[in-house]
């Protein structure tokens, strides 16, 4: 498939995990990470736990428990920016709160994710995929676009049950709603604001064939056919997410979704994992996505370190801005096969490098 890497990230934070602590009587900390504008002498004496280095003082993270200091780019999973409120270092973290596992029941999953009793609409959808994936080639050969493939679900329901409740156990710990669209609230920008006509150089157009599949992507995951991915927390990236059987390249793995919002009023926002949704020519009119609030897996995928050879290799997914029936829509695809139990990784930054990922491991 021929693609152009326009999607990118703007001001992206890896997700903290577990669970934010609140400190008991409610209050914040007001000298800790609140500000994140103190001199030099705020932070006299104050040295990094992790390096011993006192250097680089504005990027000095204070713990509004212990006061220890930590280098945000130190810090695993990083931070590029201060975050807002209180924050807990690991150590006084764990000592509060427990990441708590969701319920394995299948009631509380469904419930959860909203998964609905197969309609015949849905199964229309699905049945007329296959009808057409049956259907016998032309003798005459010619040079076909590769089509984008639907993910392949795990077999077994009690595993697919897994999957969708280590899912919901990182969005708990996040305090995010899931959500498998692209939302529009009061106050942000209205769904005709999205408009792939304004993009900037203009936006490639997600072919009917590949509509249909991303189509069938979405009906089957509202009946609980789930992609076959693993959320996992890791110590140093924090909430990670892993194949959890084979993935054929260009299979579609998720749909980049949350909150949007005009870039014009998120440019001085810290906010968690915005990307870009759409760079229009009147700047005035580009559009972000905002997931801190609700989302779905793709908060959850981990970018590469672009700055060494090691970092790059690790890439296996492609992050891709479509015209979608005229609506700008971004979508996370395999770039080449993927083995059970790797982790997925894409390049945060698109044809601009702004995003600095030289701390990632």
């Amino acid at each position: 498939m021929a693609s152009r890497p326009t999607a990118r990230m703007v001001l992206r934070r890896r997700t903290q995990a577990p669970k934010p602590v609140e400190v008991e009587d409610g209050s914040e900390s007001e000298n800790g990470s609140g500000s994140g504008s103190g001199s030099d002498l705020e932070y006299g004496g104050v040295c990094c736990e992790e390096c011993g280095s006192g250097n680089f003082a504005s990027k000095l993270l204070l713990c509004d428990q212990c006061d220890k200091g930590y280098h945000l780019f130190c810090l695993r999973p990083i931070l590029v920016s201060v975050p807002k409120g209180s924050w807990f270092c690991h150590s006084c973290s764990n000592r509060h709160n427990k990441l708590k596992s969701f319920p394995l029941v299948q009631t509380k999953i469904v419930d959860f994710f909203r998964i609905q009793r197969s309609s015949d609409s849905s199964n229309k959808v699905i049945e007329d995929y296959r009808k057409k994936r049956r259907r016998p080639s032309s003798i005459v050969m010619s040079k076909k676009r590769r089509r984008l493939l639907p993910f392949n679900p795990s077999e077994d329901p009690a595993r697919r049950l897994e999957q969708m409740a280590s899912l919901a156990t990182a969005l708990t710990a996040t305090r995010t709603e899931f959500s498998n669209e692209l939302t529009y609230r009061p106050g942000m920008a209205s769904r005709s604001a999205n408009r792939a006509a304004l993009e900037l150089g203009g936006m490639q157009v997600l072919s009917k064939e590949d509509n249909e599949t991303l189509n069938l992507c979405q009906s089957m995951m509202e009946t609980g056919e789930w992609p076959p991915l693993m959320v996992v927390f890791d110590p140093q990236e924090g909430f990670t997410v892993e194949a959890d059987r084979f993935i054929k390249d260009l299979t579609i793995i998720t749909e980049y979704v949350g909150d949007v919002d005009y870039l014009k009023n998120r440019e001085n926002d810290d906010g968690d994992s915005m990307m870009t949704l759409l760079s229009a020519t009147d700047t005035s009119k580009s559009l972000v996505i905002c997931p801190d609030k609700r989302s779905n897996i793709a908060r959850f995928i981990n970018g590469i370190n672009n700055h060494s050879p090691e970092g790059r290799k690790k890439q296996n997914l492609k992050c891709v801005r479509f015209d979608v029936n005229g609506q700008c829509r971004v979508l996370l695809i395999a770039n080449r096969d993927i083995r059970k139990g790797e982790r997925l990784y894409y390049d945060y930054n698109g044809y601009e490098n702004e995003y600095p990922t030289e701390h990632f491991v």
